[in-house]
């Protein structure tokens, strides 16, 4: 039988392969995988990314962690295409905005998100409006998130959020990173904002169901 406190802490300390072959064998023994998903993945990824925000671990810890977590994904990825009920399907679009390099604020909620359900197109880091833009359109997303880690790069995310205003686009924008707060979220015109990965999750199917109401509307 698989131990869901074991397999959190060897995600925790970035046992890869472990990780891998706990996850084949907790399939293997007919457990859900939503089941799987969440007890054993995204519960250890959740002690990760609580610890960083309280830098009781730093990068070097949740690179490793990621590392296992995205070996186990890799397993459960293709049978999360069918949707559990309740989950999400809707694209969010996510990058760390102009002139910022940090990803690992970003990357875990990504991670988070692909685990609830969402579909994530990741720009990676130093991204534009312009990029924004194209990739919301393309993808048709319900969600554009952006990061940033620096009081200096912040500042472009009300770039951000003018320009998809003037393009006219019906996307929800949720901003995050370690010197955003609620209230600059508020004054730059996001529609939410979220201090850690496990809330994100929760704020975007918060603005996924307002904009389906709003559509209905």
């Amino acid at each position: 039988m698989i131990d869901y406190a074991v397999m959190n802490q060897l995600l925790f300390e970035g046992k890869h392969k472990i990780i891998k072959q706990m996850t084949e064998d907790a399939l293997a023994e007919g457990l859900p995988v939503a089941e799987v998903l969440e007890d054993g993945l995204i519960a250890g990824m959740r002690v990760v990314g609580e610890d960083f925000k309280h830098n009781r671990i730093f990068v070097p810890e949740v690179l490793l962690a990621a590392r296992a977590m995205k070996a186990g994904m890799t397993i459960l990825r293709p049978l999360l295409t069918a949707r559990e009920e309740g989950a999400h399907s809707d694209v969010i679009v996510m990058g760390t905005v102009k002139g910022d390099l940090h990803d690992i604020g970003k990357n875990l909620v990504g991670m988070m998100s692909e685990g609830a359900g969402f579909t994530i197109v990741d720009l990676g880091t130093d991204t534009s409006a312009e990029a924004f833009i194209e990739a919301v359109v393309e993808h048709e997303a319900a969600i554009l998130g952006m990061s940033a880690l620096l009081t200096t790069t912040m500042i472009y995310m009300p770039k951000v959020v003018e320009a998809v205003k003037e393009a006219g686009l019906d996307v929800k924008i949720a901003v995050g990173g370690a010197p955003v707060t609620q209230p600059f979220a508020e004054e730059i015109g996001a529609d939410g904002y979220a201090a850690d990965a496990a809330s994100a999750v929760t704020l975007f199917k918060k603005l996924c169901a307002s904009r389906e109401e709003a559509r209905a509307s």
